[in-house]
């Protein structure tokens, strides 16, 4: 079976209670915010190996505009580390996006919706001056006891010189522990985004820790493997739902 077919397979494979998914894993899921609700999540990552990295930091903001309607936008700083140890920091790449949940079927738990993405070239750290996107679908079924799987994938344009376009696709599964904590595994498989550069599989934990009503803390970690080398992920976030 095809890695694609076998991902579509095991998303629509199996009912329930609505959950919600995303971040803190690079897998998304279909479930907007709720309408005229602002979900915040002032974030960290990070991408490396041993000393040297690509990080961010900023503010994933979502707001449930309109009925199954997500709108978000990703505000971020970006710092790295190269291998002379010389550390460089700049703004991060403008993300817009907006979500639209096409299927919410609440007796079988299944959900699904499109979220292009638009990558604006704001970075003063890669000068990339081309506007980059990402044209994925995300599934989603809940399952009695807490459970959820979810992911999906799509195809992303990156323009620009020595660049390719490519696919990724990714699927990940939750488990709720209680009305406080819920912990997570991933996997994602993504194609060259340039000429020469290798595909990609990343792998990760994660969980989510309800705070209160209002807050909530996001992590998770994992490693990336690119040429028979792993390197690192992580974020962390605090989430505000009001």
């Amino acid at each position: 079976m095809k890695p694609l077919r076998a991902l579509a397979f095991l998303i629509l494979a199996a009912v329930s209670i609505p959950a919600k998914a995303g971040p803190p894993y690079l897998t998304d899921d279909p479930v907007p915010t709720d309408l005229a609700h602002w979900e915040l999540n002032a974030f960290t990552a990070a991408d490396g190996h041993r000393g040297v990295f690509d990080g961010a930091a900023g503010v994933d903001i979502n707001y449930g505009g309109l009925k199954d309607v997500q709108l978000t936008a990703t505000v971020p700083l970006g710092v790295s580390r190269d291998q002379a140890g010389t550390l460089h920091s700049g703004t991060g790449d403008l993300e817009l996006a907006v979500k639209y949940r096409f299927v919410h079927d609440e007796k079988s738990g299944v959900s699904a919706a499109i979220f292009p993405r638009a990558i604006l070239p704001s970075s003063t750290l890669d000068h990339d001056e081309r506007t980059r996107l990402l044209l994925p679908v995300w599934v989603q079924r809940d399952f009695a006891g807490g459970t959820t799987l979810f992911g999906g994938g799509g195809y992303a344009i990156n323009p620009g010189t020595g660049n390719r376009n490519f696919w990724q696709a990714g699927a990940a599964l939750t488990q709720e522990l209680d009305d406080r904590i819920s912990v997570g595994a991933e996997l994602i498989r993504q194609g060259s985004g340039s000429v020469g550069a290798p595909r990609q599989t990343s792998a990760g934990i994660g969980a989510i820790v309800n705070l209160s009503d209002r807050y909530s803390l996001l992590t998770s970690v994992g490693p990336t493997w690119r040429n028979h080398r792993a390197n690192y992920h992580v974020y962390v976030a605090l989430g505000v739902n009001y």
